[in-house]
Protein backbone atom coordinates (compact mmCIF):
# COMPACT_ATOMS: atom_id res chain seq x y z
CA UNK A 1 0.00 0.00 0.00
CA UNK A 2 0.96 3.34 -0.81
CA UNK A 3 1.66 6.01 2.34
CA UNK A 4 -1.09 8.65 0.54
CA UNK A 5 -3.72 6.18 0.82
CA UNK A 6 -4.78 8.25 4.00
CA UNK A 7 -8.53 9.14 4.25
CA UNK A 8 -9.60 12.71 5.12
CA UNK A 9 -12.53 14.44 5.23
CA UNK A 10 -13.42 17.74 5.93
CA UNK A 11 -16.23 19.87 6.74
CA UNK A 12 -18.45 17.55 5.35
CA UNK A 13 -21.92 18.25 4.93
CA UNK A 14 -24.80 16.10 3.71
CA UNK A 15 -28.61 17.25 2.94
CA UNK A 16 -31.50 15.46 2.03
CA UNK A 17 -34.17 18.40 1.11
CA UNK A 18 -34.17 20.85 4.30
CA UNK A 19 -32.24 17.81 6.50
CA UNK A 20 -29.25 18.05 7.61
CA UNK A 21 -27.91 14.47 8.09
CA UNK A 22 -24.35 15.81 8.37
CA UNK A 23 -22.92 19.05 9.48
CA UNK A 24 -19.26 19.58 8.78
CA UNK A 25 -18.28 16.44 9.99
CA UNK A 26 -14.01 16.66 9.80
CA UNK A 27 -11.52 13.32 10.71
CA UNK A 28 -8.76 11.50 8.61
CA UNK A 29 -7.67 7.64 9.16
CA UNK A 30 -4.10 6.87 8.41
CA UNK A 31 -3.14 3.82 6.29
CA UNK A 32 -3.15 0.54 8.27
CA UNK A 33 -5.39 2.06 10.75
CA UNK A 34 -8.10 0.19 12.62
CA UNK A 35 -11.42 2.91 13.14
CA UNK A 36 -14.91 2.79 14.00
CA UNK A 37 -17.53 5.89 13.56
CA UNK A 38 -19.85 5.40 16.49
CA UNK A 39 -22.92 7.01 17.98
CA UNK A 40 -26.48 6.38 18.34
CA UNK A 41 -29.17 5.54 16.19
CA UNK A 42 -29.70 8.58 13.17
CA UNK A 43 -26.56 10.04 14.15
CA UNK A 44 -25.69 10.28 10.60
CA UNK A 45 -23.19 6.92 9.98
CA UNK A 46 -24.34 5.36 7.20
CA UNK A 47 -24.89 8.42 5.65
CA UNK A 48 -20.93 9.56 6.10
CA UNK A 49 -20.31 5.54 4.54
CA UNK A 50 -22.34 6.48 1.63
CA UNK A 51 -20.87 9.75 0.83
CA UNK A 52 -17.44 7.91 1.18
CA UNK A 53 -18.78 5.63 -1.23
CA UNK A 54 -20.27 7.82 -4.14
CA UNK A 55 -24.26 6.78 -3.08
CA UNK A 56 -25.12 9.73 -2.38
CA UNK A 57 -24.42 13.65 -3.07
CA UNK A 58 -22.17 15.87 -0.79
CA UNK A 59 -23.93 19.35 -0.23
CA UNK A 60 -19.85 20.49 0.90
CA UNK A 61 -16.99 20.00 2.15
CA UNK A 62 -13.81 17.70 0.80
CA UNK A 63 -13.05 13.93 0.92
CA UNK A 64 -9.34 13.15 -0.17
CA UNK A 65 -8.44 9.80 -0.73
CA UNK A 66 -4.83 8.88 -2.26
CA UNK A 67 -4.28 12.86 -2.73
CA UNK A 68 -7.53 12.58 -4.63
CA UNK A 69 -10.43 14.52 -4.17
CA UNK A 70 -13.63 11.98 -4.56
CA UNK A 71 -16.28 13.87 -3.12
CA UNK A 72 -19.61 13.07 -5.73
CA UNK A 73 -17.29 10.70 -7.81
CA UNK A 74 -19.45 7.81 -9.00
CA UNK A 75 -19.23 5.18 -6.77
CA UNK A 76 -17.64 2.91 -9.38
CA UNK A 77 -14.55 5.10 -9.62
CA UNK A 78 -14.46 5.30 -6.13
CA UNK A 79 -14.14 1.69 -6.13
CA UNK A 80 -11.46 1.39 -8.55
CA UNK A 81 -9.11 4.12 -6.31
CA UNK A 82 -9.33 1.45 -3.54
CA UNK A 83 -12.13 1.82 -1.27
CA UNK A 84 -14.90 -1.08 -1.19
CA UNK A 85 -17.47 -1.56 1.46
CA UNK A 86 -20.36 -3.96 2.83
CA UNK A 87 -23.68 -2.95 3.94
CA UNK A 88 -25.85 -2.91 7.22
CA UNK A 89 -28.18 -5.25 5.33
CA UNK A 90 -27.04 -8.31 4.00
CA UNK A 91 -26.62 -8.00 0.08
CA UNK A 92 -25.77 -11.28 -1.46
CA UNK A 93 -27.06 -12.79 -4.47
CA UNK A 94 -29.13 -15.36 -2.20
CA UNK A 95 -29.36 -18.40 -5.18
CA UNK A 96 -26.12 -17.87 -6.78
CA UNK A 97 -23.22 -19.92 -5.27
CA UNK A 98 -20.58 -17.78 -2.68
CA UNK A 99 -17.86 -18.60 -5.58
CA UNK A 100 -20.06 -16.55 -7.43
CA UNK A 101 -20.97 -13.84 -5.86
CA UNK A 102 -17.21 -13.25 -5.45
CA UNK A 103 -16.68 -13.35 -8.77
CA UNK A 104 -19.34 -10.84 -9.76
CA UNK A 105 -17.54 -8.51 -7.92
CA UNK A 106 -14.80 -8.31 -9.94
CA UNK A 107 -16.28 -7.72 -12.69
CA UNK A 108 -15.29 -4.04 -13.60
CA UNK A 109 -11.32 -5.33 -13.61
CA UNK A 110 -11.48 -8.09 -16.42
CA UNK A 111 -9.89 -7.30 -19.27
CA UNK A 112 -11.38 -9.62 -21.96
CA UNK A 113 -13.99 -7.76 -24.35
CA UNK A 114 -17.00 -8.92 -24.76
CA UNK A 115 -16.36 -10.80 -27.64
CA UNK A 116 -13.90 -13.08 -26.12
CA UNK A 117 -16.82 -14.06 -23.97
CA UNK A 118 -18.87 -14.91 -26.72
CA UNK A 119 -16.74 -16.93 -28.55
CA UNK A 120 -14.85 -18.63 -25.10
CA UNK A 121 -11.07 -17.26 -26.73
CA UNK A 122 -8.31 -18.32 -24.74
CA UNK A 123 -8.05 -15.09 -23.05
CA UNK A 124 -11.38 -15.18 -22.06
CA UNK A 125 -11.03 -19.03 -20.46
CA UNK A 126 -7.63 -17.64 -18.97
CA UNK A 127 -8.45 -14.57 -17.20
CA UNK A 128 -11.89 -16.74 -15.57
CA UNK A 129 -9.33 -19.41 -14.53
CA UNK A 130 -7.51 -16.01 -12.84
CA UNK A 131 -10.73 -14.50 -11.15
CA UNK A 132 -12.20 -17.93 -9.86
CA UNK A 133 -8.54 -18.41 -8.05
CA UNK A 134 -8.86 -14.82 -6.64
CA UNK A 135 -12.48 -15.53 -5.07
CA UNK A 136 -10.61 -19.01 -3.99
CA UNK A 137 -8.03 -16.93 -2.44
CA UNK A 138 -10.48 -14.60 -0.81
CA UNK A 139 -12.70 -17.02 0.19
CA UNK A 140 -9.84 -18.86 2.37
CA UNK A 141 -8.94 -15.55 4.34
CA UNK A 142 -12.69 -15.56 6.04
CA UNK A 143 -11.98 -18.67 6.20
CA UNK A 144 -15.15 -20.09 4.00
CA UNK A 145 -12.97 -22.16 1.41
CA UNK A 146 -15.08 -25.47 2.37
CA UNK A 147 -18.67 -23.02 1.45
CA UNK A 148 -17.74 -21.93 -2.17
CA UNK A 149 -19.90 -24.36 -3.78
CA UNK A 150 -22.21 -23.55 -1.35
CA UNK A 151 -25.71 -21.54 -2.05
CA UNK A 152 -25.26 -18.28 -0.22
CA UNK A 153 -28.83 -18.05 1.10
CA UNK A 154 -28.55 -21.31 2.88
CA UNK A 155 -25.12 -20.07 4.74
CA UNK A 156 -25.97 -19.34 8.31
CA UNK A 157 -25.95 -15.76 8.74
CA UNK A 158 -22.62 -14.57 10.43
CA UNK A 159 -21.15 -16.83 7.28
CA UNK A 160 -22.87 -14.56 5.08
CA UNK A 161 -21.64 -11.82 6.75
CA UNK A 162 -18.38 -12.95 6.49
CA UNK A 163 -18.75 -13.65 2.46
CA UNK A 164 -19.90 -9.82 2.27
CA UNK A 165 -16.05 -9.25 3.26
CA UNK A 166 -14.67 -11.80 1.41
CA UNK A 167 -16.73 -9.83 -1.68
CA UNK A 168 -15.16 -6.44 -0.97
CA UNK A 169 -11.73 -7.90 -0.67
CA UNK A 170 -12.24 -8.96 -4.49
CA UNK A 171 -12.15 -5.42 -5.45
CA UNK A 172 -8.37 -5.02 -4.22
CA UNK A 173 -9.06 -2.03 -1.81
CA UNK A 174 -6.93 -0.02 0.01
CA UNK A 175 -9.78 1.23 2.48
CA UNK A 176 -12.20 -1.40 3.85
CA UNK A 177 -15.39 0.25 4.88
CA UNK A 178 -17.69 -2.05 7.29
CA UNK A 179 -21.14 -1.10 7.98
CA UNK A 180 -22.21 -3.26 11.52
CA UNK A 181 -20.34 -6.08 10.92
CA UNK A 182 -21.63 -8.06 13.55
CA UNK A 183 -25.15 -7.03 14.00
CA UNK A 184 -27.30 -10.14 14.40
CA UNK A 185 -23.94 -12.16 15.77
CA UNK A 186 -23.74 -14.39 18.63
CA UNK A 187 -20.62 -13.84 20.83
CA UNK A 188 -18.92 -16.58 19.41
CA UNK A 189 -19.26 -15.39 16.09
CA UNK A 190 -18.42 -12.08 16.85
CA UNK A 191 -14.89 -12.92 18.51
CA UNK A 192 -14.71 -14.65 15.21
CA UNK A 193 -15.29 -11.60 13.25
CA UNK A 194 -12.88 -9.40 15.55
CA UNK A 195 -9.72 -11.64 15.08
CA UNK A 196 -10.80 -11.82 10.81
CA UNK A 197 -10.74 -7.92 11.15
CA UNK A 198 -7.38 -8.08 12.96
CA UNK A 199 -5.68 -10.56 10.20
CA UNK A 200 -7.32 -9.00 7.17
CA UNK A 201 -5.73 -5.49 8.30
CA UNK A 202 -2.55 -6.71 9.08
CA UNK A 203 -2.06 -9.51 6.34
CA UNK A 204 -3.70 -7.38 3.97
CA UNK A 205 -2.23 -4.04 4.64
CA UNK A 206 -5.81 -2.27 5.25
CA UNK A 207 -7.28 0.38 6.52
CA UNK A 208 -10.55 -0.48 8.06
CA UNK A 209 -13.36 1.64 9.30
CA UNK A 210 -16.37 0.22 10.71
CA UNK A 211 -19.77 1.50 12.06
CA UNK A 212 -20.49 -0.77 14.96
CA UNK A 213 -22.94 -0.64 18.20
CA UNK A 214 -21.34 -3.73 19.87
CA UNK A 215 -18.92 -1.39 22.39
CA UNK A 216 -16.93 -4.20 23.47
CA UNK A 217 -15.75 -5.18 19.44
CA UNK A 218 -15.25 -1.69 19.08
CA UNK A 219 -13.24 -1.17 21.95
CA UNK A 220 -11.00 -4.23 21.85
CA UNK A 221 -10.66 -3.62 18.45
CA UNK A 222 -10.12 -0.62 17.16
CA UNK A 223 -7.27 2.20 17.72
CA UNK A 224 -9.16 5.85 16.79
CA UNK A 225 -13.10 5.97 17.32
CA UNK A 226 -15.07 8.87 15.59
CA UNK A 227 -18.06 9.37 17.78
CA UNK A 228 -21.68 11.47 15.50
CA UNK A 229 -24.12 12.60 17.09
CA UNK A 230 -27.30 14.63 15.07
CA UNK A 231 -24.60 14.51 12.30
CA UNK A 232 -22.11 16.29 14.22
CA UNK A 233 -18.18 14.83 15.14
CA UNK A 234 -18.60 15.13 19.13
CA UNK A 235 -15.65 13.42 20.13
CA UNK A 236 -12.47 11.73 18.12
CA UNK A 237 -9.30 9.59 19.37
CA UNK A 238 -8.32 6.66 21.57
CA UNK A 239 -11.07 4.62 22.82
CA UNK A 240 -9.97 5.42 26.71
CA UNK A 241 -10.45 8.93 25.49
CA UNK A 242 -13.43 8.71 23.83
CA UNK A 243 -15.25 6.60 26.40
CA UNK A 244 -14.37 8.99 28.89
CA UNK A 245 -15.50 12.42 27.39
CA UNK A 246 -19.00 13.54 28.80
CA UNK A 247 -20.35 14.78 25.45
CA UNK A 248 -19.70 10.56 24.54
CA UNK A 249 -21.71 9.83 27.70
CA UNK A 250 -24.43 12.14 27.27
CA UNK A 251 -25.27 10.75 23.46
CA UNK A 252 -25.51 7.32 24.47
CA UNK A 253 -26.81 7.54 27.86
CA UNK A 254 -29.00 10.50 27.65
CA UNK A 255 -27.44 12.08 31.32
CA UNK A 256 -24.24 13.60 32.92
CA UNK A 257 -21.17 11.64 33.91
CA UNK A 258 -21.59 10.27 37.80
Amino acid sequence: MLATNNLQVNDLCVNFGGLQAVNKVSFSLKPQSLGALIGPNGAGKTTVFNALTGLCRVSSGQIEFGNEHIANQPAHYIARRGIARTFQNIRLFKNLTVLDNLRIAYHQNRQYPLLSAIFLTTKFRQEEKQITAKAEEALSLVNLSERSQSLAGSLPYGEQRRVEIARALMLNPHLLLLDEPAAGMNPQETQTLLQLIRDLRDNLKLSILLIEHDMKLVMNLCEELFVLDYGQLIAAGCPKTVQNDPRVIQAYLGGKTA
